[in-house]
């Protein structure tokens, strides 16, 4: 203010001999070493605090002192969690962003939209007290036999402590929950319930069948035989008295909807402005879907030739060899093309997803925590043909991995999706909140990005040699065909949230829009009415294309793809309206994220 008031008089006293300019602007604070320590200290007191109520998320960060334990389900333990965030969310706003230097200031946007977004999951889409599959999924002890991070008795022993406290949990969803609830969720959580007790009971035992240390797995089988009961009777609790008194009001609202875009995406666009974007997308892309369709077989409807391309399918031998094959071409046009910078030669391993996954897998990028010292190993895994499995279920297995989708899928799996985006946040000087505090719509959305970028590029599988156009066709109706997947979640989950769709009439829209048949668009559906937020695959991805736009402007002759990239994967994880600010100079389109 002292300084604000010299200026001042110094203009009044230059108006005796000149015409006044109008008042000096404000100077920019400065940042301040003071303000700066605080600021470390509340992440680092933030951050201690988060993985102590989430232990789980530590030990899949790599932080193993996390490592057996479970977070708190009880009323008491969320009470508290609720009035630590919210007291961190008004030491932030009290400290401010003024006075600190650009590095914390990034960090403080991302830690604020963290917490307001635990905040919101808490009291507004209520997690603990309208969603039951809070608790039905909460026994999750993958990592520790999918990762070798430390000797397999002591993993047992983390499992063990774990499960032991299944009572627990259960006790506090029976305390916690509403009396009616949404329907499909209840209906969500019998089915993960009772996939989590057939996991423990059968796959997690046959993955520990090796360990030789009697008393150790006696401890575990009766840990493991007590987490079953739990979560059996879980299941018959829902099936027989919940569901006696389920509602359909699974709907989050408008302005709720609002607040999930502000707080975990930074997006002050209405909802339905993103669903006006979305519904031309899609027309967009159906338009592209036929004239692909076209190229290939013009006498056909589109989903027809689409069908017909399925039949181009590995063997139910050669499925994994396959894939490893197709790969190490998609990891070579990347380099080649010189798309993006690879910062590790330690490649993805193609292998069979393991019997305990396959349930709930068809093809996944399986990397370790950022943290992780130890079992630092990235896995792709594909979930290869069952022998048990009739015929006509084995053909229909593979016409999902016919070649062009699958190596579309590679190409957001691993090259360049999610295992360079983590090589590339492993390399990267990102700090520590960087690298826990992840955007939905940026993870999502690059790996969703890159499959159209690489087809965009000329990828159409074939190592060397001219591609005929035909064979391209077949790679833009496959990356299309996700594509609109992916935009018919957008429409749907803000249709259903903010517009009184109903589970049917979306599953209807995903028969009519992307083609799917009447279960797997039933599933989409009814995946909306808890994860709203899986319009992110496709708002990231037109996010990043904007910025990419924007961010060519700029850049001018400078500009190269892989330039591009590079500076998009070295900030870590955060929302893509931060990344605007990062890269681009032009603050007046900062908030233009589509």
């Amino acid at each position: 203010m002292r300084i604000g008031c010299l200026l001042i008089l110094c203009v009044l006293l230059a108006g005796c001999t000149q015409p006044a300019a109008g008042p000096a602007p404000e100077p920019k604070p400065k940042p301040t070493a003071e303000a700066n320590a605080v600021f470390t200290q509340l992440v680092d007191d933030y951050i201690g605090g988060y993985l102590d109520a989430r232990p789980q998320t530590g030990t899949s960060l790599g932080l193993h002192q996390y490592d057996g334990k479970l977070g708190g389900f009880d009323k008491k333990s969320i009470d508290a969690e609720l009035a630590r965030l919210k007291s961190f969310d008004q030491q932030l706003t009290d400290l401010g962003i003024a006075h600190l230097n650009k590095q914390n200031a990034f960090d403080f946007r991302l830690l604020r939209g963290s917490i307001r977004r635990e905040i919101f999951g808490i009291e507004e889409m209520r997690d603990f007290t309208r969603n039951p599959i809070t608790y039905a999924g909460a026994l999750d002890v993958n990592i520790y036999i999918k990762r070798n991070f430390a000797p397999l008795p002591d993993r047992v022993r983390s499992i063990t402590a774990i499960l032991n406290q299944a009572p627990k949990i259960f006790a506090a969803a029976h305390s916690n929950l509403d009396e009616s609830l949404p329907r499909p969720l209840i209906e969500t959580a019998i089915d993960t319930a009772n996939g989590a007790a057939d996991f423990l009971e059968k796959d997690l035992v046959d993955a520990l069948k090796d360990v030789k240390d009697a008393q150790l797995m006696a401890d575990f089988n009766a840990a493991d035989k007590l987490a079953v009961r739990e979560l059996r009777a879980y299941s018959d609790w829902l099936s027989n008295q919940k569901m006696l008194h389920a509602n359909d009001q699974y709907a989050l609202g408008r302005q709720s909807y609002i607040h999930l875009l502000e707080y975990g995406e930074m997006i002050t666009m209405p909802p339905e402005q993103l669903l006006a974007i979305g519904m031309r997308e899609l027309t967009n892309k159906q338009a592209v879907f036929a004239e692909a369709a076209r190229a290939i077989d013009p006498t056909k409807k589109p989903a027809e030739v689409f069908e017909a391309i399925e039949k181009e399918h590995p063997t139910e031998q050669s499925l994994i060899p396959d894939v490893a094959r197709d790969l190490d071409t998609i990891r070579q046009f990347v380099i080649d093309h010189h798309l993006v910078t690879v910062p590790s030669a330690v490649r993805a391993t193609v292998a069979e997803t393991p019997q305990y996954l396959r349930a709930t897998s068809f093809a996944s990028m399986d990397t370790p925590g950022p943290f992780e010292t130890k079992a630092t190993e990235a896995w792709y895994y594909v979930t290869p043909v069952e022998s048990n499995w009739p015929a006509a279920q084995k053909e229909e297995w593979l016409d999902a991995f016919n070649f062009y989708t699958t190596d579309i899928v590679s190409i957001h799996e691993a090259y360049p999706g999610h295992y360079i985006q983590f090589l590339h946040l492993n390399a990267s000087p990102a700090t520590f909140p960087e690298k826990i505090f992840g955007s939905y719509a940026f993870i999502e959305g690059w790996a969703h990005y890159c499959e159209q970028m690489v087809v965009d590029e000329g990828f159409a599988g074939a190592p060397g040699g001219k591609v005929d156009t035909v064979r391209a066709a077949k790679f833009r109706l496959a990356q299309t065909d996700e594509a609109l997947l992916r935009i018919c979640r957008l429409c749907v989950s803000i249709k259903m949230h903010c517009a009184g769709m109903t589970v049917d009439e979306a599953a209807k829209f995903f028969q009519d829009n992307c083609y799917y048949g009447a279960k797997p668009a039933h599933d989409e559906a009814m995946r909306a009415t808890f994860d709203p937020e899986y319009l992110y695959y496709t708002v990231g991805k037109l996010e990043i294309l904007k910025l990419r736009e924007d961010y060519h402007k700029q850049e001018g002759s400078g500009f190269s793809l892989q330039k591009f990239h590079d500076e998009l994967l070295s900030h870590g994880m955060p929302p893509i309206r931060l990344l605007r600010e990062v890269m681009l100079k032009d603050s007046a389109i900062w908030d233009q994220v589509l």
